[in-house]
């Protein structure tokens, strides 16, 4: 399949779609609901999971990395609970565990950790890949991805079904949370797949087994972000890859890394 054959989007704003009604203490459930032919799409219920932890983490801490595992498919046209458990909070470090459930069954869990904000050393390694002016780019259809709009540059390979490198942004303007904008990262970062290089007339890609995301430095999601996905390896019937998600002005700003099948088309 190719990102044409998911060209379906929410009925709502990412705005709404990220939006938790609070029912008790560390109890939290998302009422945004719609129609799509696929099963929940991986980066909107992690999105929601890090809005219901970071809600109960004390203020002023960010989070600076997740880890989640699916493991079982959602339905987006049914509303999802989330259960926050409280494991540790420290005195620069809050640590939350969060598991998101449907019709009783837990559908995805996922653990986060949350930082007091640090003066200190800041160092880049790797620039940014080059990857052209978004403004003066082809536009690319984000698929299933509501209130988002993307631009592609040249791909690092020739002839893939999904892109690797491309730009992104949230076409709301969102306010001053950092929060919000780290969720906002999460809902993009799960989007497309690095593997596609890799795909060949038998096999490719399939649903997400398990994500990872490092938020390095607070970058705004309603403008320009690139996405750049690296595959790594294939075996036992798994595929991984990793990526970077840089500001415009060449910060990086998150690091992920995911793991999905890959079995027989």
């Amino acid at each position: 399949m190719t990102a044409q054959d998911f060209a379906t989007r929410p009925s709502i704003d990412l705005q709404e779609l990220l939006e938790l009604e609070v029912i008790e203490r560390d109890l939290f459930r998302a009422n945004a609901v719609f129609d799509d032919p696929y099963p929940l799409y991986g980066g909107q219920v992690a999105a929601q999971a890090l809005l219901a932890a970071g809600a109960t983490a004390p203020e002023g801490r960010l989070p600076h990395s997740l880890h989640g595992y699916y493991l079982r498919g959602g339905d987006a046209s049914h509303p999802t609970v989330f259960r926050v458990d409280r494991d540790r909070d420290g005195r620069s470090y809050s640590a939350r565990r969060v598991v998101a459930i449907q019709r009783g069954e837990v559908i995805f869990s996922m653990s986060t950790s949350f930082q007091v904000v640090e003066e200190g050393p800041d160092h880049q390694v790797e620039p940014m890949p080059a990857a052209g002016d978004p403004g003066a780019l082809p536009s690319f259809l984000l698929p299933r991805l509501t209130s988002m709009e993307g631009r592609l540059p040249a791909q690092p390979a020739e002839g893939i079904e999904w892109p690797t490198r491309f730009w992104a942004r949230c076409t709301l303007s969102l306010p001053d949370d950092p929060l919000l904008h780290a969720a906002t990262l999460t809902y993009l970062s799960d989007i497309s797949t690095g593997l596609a290089p890799l795909h060949d007339e038998t096999h490719q890609s399939g649903a997400t087994l398990d994500h990872a995301v490092w938020f390095h430095r607070p970058v705004r999601v309603d403008d320009w972000v690139l996405l750049d996905l690296v595959p790594h390896n294939v075996a036992g019937g798994r595929g991984w890859y990793t990526g970077s998600i840089h500001a415009r002005g060449g910060v990086l700003g998150a690091s992920l890394a995911q793991e999905t099948l890959y079995r027989r088309r």
